[in-house]
């Protein structure tokens, strides 16, 4: 299990915050230069690629850069472990609420007369 997983940490953090949800969501569709990127966001240069470097710290996407241009891509398999926590969770969930449904049909037959 990867509870102890700083990787998933990072991941987690880096998805915490709209902006980079939305900067994801756009590097989904293919890659793009920070410009491209930017310019849809209301705030500074700066304070953009504060959000870039999160999300690359975490794995999530990579930049390459070629002359003075610097693009952006998803790293579709940094979202894996993120993924697995997820699933262990909503399989652990579900058991339990499974479980619990049994209990109370179990409880409201018992009742019955």
């Amino acid at each position: 299990m990867a509870k102890l997983d700083p990787a998933l940490d990072m991941a987690f953090a880096a998805l915490s915050d709209p902006t980079r949800r939305r900067i994801l969501e756009r590097l989904a569709r293919g890659r793009a230069t920070v410009s491209e990127l930017h310019a849809v966001h209301d705030m500074s240069l700066p304070s953009f690629t504060a959000h870039l470097k999160k999300l690359e710290s975490a794995g999530l996407i990579t930049s390459k850069k070629e002359g003075r241009v610097r693009s952006c891509a998803l790293s579709p398999e940094a979202f894996a472990p993120a993924q697995d926590w997820l699933a262990e969770q909503r399989a652990l969930w579900q058991g339990r609420l499974d479980r619990f449904d049994a209990y109370v049909t179990q409880l409201s037959e018992e009742r019955k007369p």
